[in-house]
């Protein structure tokens, strides 16, 4: 059974338990896919990011629709800082100045937790909230709440910037708190009871010295599982986002992290298996000798695979035959790797959907000795609200982001984000997958969902980042002794991330059935992006390529593409400024490597200000 008629039959089974997900008035992937056509009667979707679009500006170039007119090139000045800084008054650039040079001071940057407490002591509350948001709250962080941020969303759409918001309250967990609570979620009772009886891979294994996830990590939420309670509380924020998005624009975006909704054992055991499904794969094809082709070249030989899996007594051969003839795979007289993803459904109820293969043995055998009643509905609940989100962001007209997390909860993300892409993107991309591109297979995972997506004719959504837990990775596989996973250096990334978006841009230009969000910070990425965009003739109304930077970060990109016309977001935070420090904290980190590696946006505000100053524009207010 699919997860997606898994997910199907589970709602209906269990009507009145959907029922009782209460939604609370308050606060508002993949390298193993299964390949087999939905029924048409199955398809109907960090807190989460509610998206308002932009307001459309004048085509600015000739569509494909119109292939026969001169193409007018797009031409974007990213110099200009009378454009980029024109929703900025004089005092905002000021501030941006003063921000961005703290975030350069090593001290203050690695005692900011401890300097807020201090300050907060010297000048009471009410002071340091008013200094906070003179400073480092006021330049990354909308407002308290819905009402207080409806100014800066109403002035950035109009200068053609949307908002992406996000109630950025986290908890305030120390070290050990988190570390608890990680070991707690991430290791099974079977674990407990017997541990190292069953035949883990250390990768996908919870490790204390690695169960504070915040560690190393500067740019992305952190969730830790307290009980279902907590998960349906953040399921309900999330479906309050998904219908702030759908209120404020027609065709907005919210975002999701999937182990905010659910126990994150399942998704380490899901990810192993996947892996492990994959291996076995490599495995047969380097007995055949196509071990050195491309992913999506390798085809196994199908009498040879069935001769294969005889010999490795995976069963007999009547089992062998009727196993592919039942799927009607290999009907080419091969199988390659789509083709083998969709047999992992076949063994697939819930607890067996954890069934790897013994390449000693050659048996189907269970990932763990036995999975308790509790368990099971754990991991029953994760995929009910991963379904009951897919299906509100559908019913609101908002598409979903899944963010991208580790590498060892990864694989199975990217496999349930799939499963929901071939429900819910069957008229239009309303499920958007993350890639990593500093991973050295994240050109294989765009290329073999791409794939998928044009077999089974379904829109293919992705947002391409550039990563967010690389320090934590490397250091977490020289430890624990597997191979890195991340690229070797960032020339290597950047390399990946133009190979990624070429692809997928080619599969716009090709069919356009395809969407890709480009979030960056880099401005040669941008660059490339818009001249790749020439080349297709690809109009920015036509709504298929969009872009994402954060609040207070990058204006000099972000505003001149919204005002030439293309679908461009902001990251927006907001919530009490006591509770928002984590997240002012990351944000301080992160400007700390990207203003001390380049001087050009504090140098582009100079030069903004030199300009008004010089020009008689002491007091600017902003004109919309």
């Amino acid at each position: 059974m699919s997860y997606t008629k898994f997910v199907a039959n589970l709602v209906k089974a269990n009507p009145g338990h959907m029922r009782n997900i209460r939604v609370s008035p308050a606060r508002c992937r993949s390298t193993v896919a299964s390949t087999k056509t939905q029924d048409p009667k199955e398809q109907p979707m960090d807190e989460c990011a509610a998206v308002m679009e932009t307001r459309p500006v004048e085509l600015i170039s000739q569509s494909r629709n119109a292939p026969d007119a001169p193409l007018r090139k797009i031409d974007i000045d990213f110099d200009n800082t009378q454009e980029a800084y024109k929703s900025k008054g004089n005092m905002e650039l000021l501030r941006s100045l003063l921000v961005f040079k703290l975030c350069t001071i090593d001290v203050l940057v690695d005692k900011n937790k401890e300097l807020m407490d201090l300050s907060k002591k010297l000048f009471g509350q009410w002071m340091f909230e008013k200094m906070m948001k003179m400073t480092f709250y006021g330049q990354f962080v909308a407002g308290e709440d819905h009402n207080s941020i409806k100014p800066l969303i109403q002035k950035n759409q109009a200068f053609g910037v949307g908002a992406v918001l996000d109630y950025s309250v986290e908890e305030d967990l120390t070290q050990e708190e988190a570390e608890k609570k990680e070991m707690d979620s991430c290791v099974s009772e079977a674990e407990r009871e017997s541990p190292g009886a069953d035949q883990r891979e250390k990768k996908y294994k919870a490790h204390r010295q690695f169960g504070d996830r915040r560690g190393g990590v500067i740019s992305a939420r952190t969730y830790f599982y307290a009980d279902e309670a907590k998960c349906d509380n953040q399921m309900e924020t999330f479906i309050n986002c998904i219908k702030a998005s759908g209120g404020a624009s027609t065709d907005g975006f919210s975002a999701i992290k999937m182990t905010a909704l659910g126990r994150p054992q399942f998704l380490l055991q899901f990810s192993e298996v996947l892996v492990k499904w994959r291996h076995f794969f490599n495995f047969l094809a380097a007995q055949q000798g196509i071990s050195n082709m491309t992913v999506l070249e390798q085809k196994l030989e199908l009498e040879k695979l069935k001769e294969s899996l005889t010999q490795l007594g995976v069963g007999n051969k009547d089992d062998i035959e009727n196993w592919f003839t039942g799927e009607q795979l290999g009907l080419s007289g091969t199988i390659d790797l789509l083709d083998w993803n969709s047999l992992i459904n076949d063994t697939t109820k819930i607890s067996n959907l954890l069934m790897v293969p013994n390449l000693g043995t050659g048996q189907l055998e269970p990932l763990l000795s036995k999975f308790t009643a509790e368990e099971e509905r754990q991991m029953k609940r994760m995929l009910q609200r991963v379904d009951v989100l897919a299906k509100h962001a559908l019913e609101n007209g908002v598409r979903l982001m899944v963010d991208a997390e580790q590498t060892y909860f990864q694989p199975a993300i990217s496999r349930l984000t799939l499963e929901m892409q071939r429900i819910f993107n069957r008229e239009k991309p309303v499920i958007f997958n993350t890639y990593q591109c500093y991973l050295k297979e994240a050109y294989d995972n765009v290329t073999v969902d791409v794939e998928l997506s044009r077999r089974e004719g379904w829109y293919f959504g992705a947002k391409l980042v550039r990563g967010a837990y690389m320090y934590q990775e490397r250091a977490r596989a020289e430890e624990i002794g597997y191979e890195d996973p991340i690229n070797p250096n960032y020339e290597a990334t950047n390399k990946m991330y133009h190979k990624c978006l070429d692809y997928v841009l080619e599969e716009i230009d090709h069919s356009r059935k395809s969407n890709v969000m480009v979030a960056t910070h880099n401005e040669d990425t941008i660059k490339f992006t818009l001249e790749k965009m020439n080349e297709m003739r690809l109009s920015p109304t036509e709504n298929k390529v969009y872009f994402g930077q954060l609040l207070g970060m990058c204006d000099q990109i972000s505003f001149p593409l919204g005002q030439a016309g293309f679908p461009v977001y902001k990251y927006v935070p907001y919530g009490p400024v006591n509770e928002v420090i984590p997240y002012l904290s990351r944000r301080a980190q992160e400007n700390r490597g990207f203003m001390k590696g380049s001087q050009r946006e504090r140098s582009l505000l100079w030069k903004e200000l030199r300009r008004r100053l010089l020009g008689g524009q002491i007091i600017y207010r902003p004109a919309y």
